[in-house]
């Protein structure tokens, strides 16, 4: 069965975001620190009229951090927004999404965020779970 999909590209890799997650898809201004969060957490950030929490994806799937904030995938999870920094957007398509295979074996913690691949142009992007990438939710899945 087909569904929409948001592609992004985080740390040079392709991936699809359901786009029942995505409030939207922006360019992110000033990020302020937030003294002792998690290191996932790169900041707040002012969008729209709300405070947002940035969350530093590469961070949260185990890998260096973004070099510098720019473009984010904002989500809704438990009344609050997130903003999911990506590197770049593609635009939204469908997809028959596939479950993933036993045995692939994925480094960092990307899966424990993924749950799914998509096929574009024959060639597969993981399908992440935004919602577990927000801090709390990495140590339930791990």
């Amino acid at each position: 069965m087909s569904a929409l999909f948001l592609i992004a590209q985080i740390a040079g890799r392709w991936i699809a975001v359901p786009a029942d997650q995505v409030d939207s898809a922006v360019d992110i201004g000033t990020v302020v620190a937030v003294p002792r969060a998690s290191a996932a957490v790169r900041g707040l950030a002012a969008l729209r009229s709300r405070v947002v929490t940035v969350i530093d994806t590469r961070v949260a799937l185990g890998l260096a951090p973004t070099p510098q904030a720019g473009r984010a995938i904002i989500a809704k999870f438990d009344g609050h927004f997130y903003a999911f920094l990506v590197d770049a957007f593609d635009d939204v398509f469908p997809f028959d999404p596939m479950p993933l295979s036993s045995g692939l074996a994925l480094e960092g913690r990307w899966g424990a965020s993924a749950i799914g691949i998509v096929e574009r142009d024959d060639e597969p992007m993981l399908v992440l779970d935004l919602a577990a990438l927000v801090p709390g939710t990495l140590a339930v899945a791990a």
